[in-house]
């Protein structure tokens, strides 16, 4: 699931480390791609500080919730169908419709969140901004990344450009789509391409609309 979908579960949580460290998994990779880290494998090193703590706890919900999604029906069912949908719309693109299906049904996903108004995003990044750099610094270092500059790069751009906004504009998917492609492919989309893909998206958006609360239902049964 993308940033939204999982704020979704602690949206109703007031504790800013919580809430970083359901979506901190996302970041660190988007941060550097290179960067493996599993710190659910040694919980003995997270264990002196309350706020390091709530980082783990998000961080594991944010595990829990990625494997009942992707583990669901749900998932299987309507990244196929998008994956149909939309190969007529890339012909000739270097991005497989398998890749393309997973990641647009996430992004349709928040979405819908924000079209619905079922999550409210500048609680969320109020939240984030609580967090004190330095307890986050710690808890990267205790990962074995010293490089926490590159982080901080990357999450204050994240924090300033406030770009999870423009996924309330099913428009902005296809953008936001290009930005992930391009980490893989110079030039994953032609620009019409992109126009049928768009297309292709806000139509299948409105089959998803009468039934994507059933998954996160799912979810918050399972993870709650």
């Amino acid at each position: 699931m993308n940033f939204l979908s999982h704020y979704y579960f602690d949206r109703n949580r007031g504790n800013p480390y919580e809430v970083l460290g359901m979506v901190l998994p996302d970041l660190i990779k988007n941060a550097d791609k290179s960067w493996n880290i599993h710190p659910e494998k040694n919980i003995h090193l997270f264990s002196e500080d309350e706020n390091i703590k709530s980082l783990l706890f998000g961080w594991k919900r944010h595990l829990e919730v990625d494997k009942i999604f992707h583990n669901s029906s749900f998932f299987l069912y309507h990244q196929h169908q998008i994956k149909v949908s939309i190969k007529d719309s890339i012909l000739g693109s270097p991005v497989k419709p398998f890749f393309l299906g997973h990641i647009s049904l996430e992004l349709l996903l928040d979405n819908l969140l924000l079209s619905e108004n079922l999550i409210d995003v500048e609680v969320f990044y109020k939240l984030i901004n609580e967090v004190d750099d330095q307890i986050l610094k710690k808890f990267i270092n205790l990962n074995q990344i010293e490089d926490t500059d590159r982080f901080f790069y990357f999450f204050d751009i994240f924090k300033k450009e406030k770009y999870l906004y423009n996924y309330s504009n099913t428009e902005k998917i296809t953008y936001a789509l290009r930005r992930i492609c391009m980490r893989l492919w110079q030039n994953p989309f032609t620009e019409e391409q992109e126009y049928h893909l768009t297309k292709s998206l806000i139509l299948y958006k409105t089959k998803l609309s009468g039934e994507f609360l059933h998954i996160f239902e799912l979810i918050d049964l399972q993870l709650n």
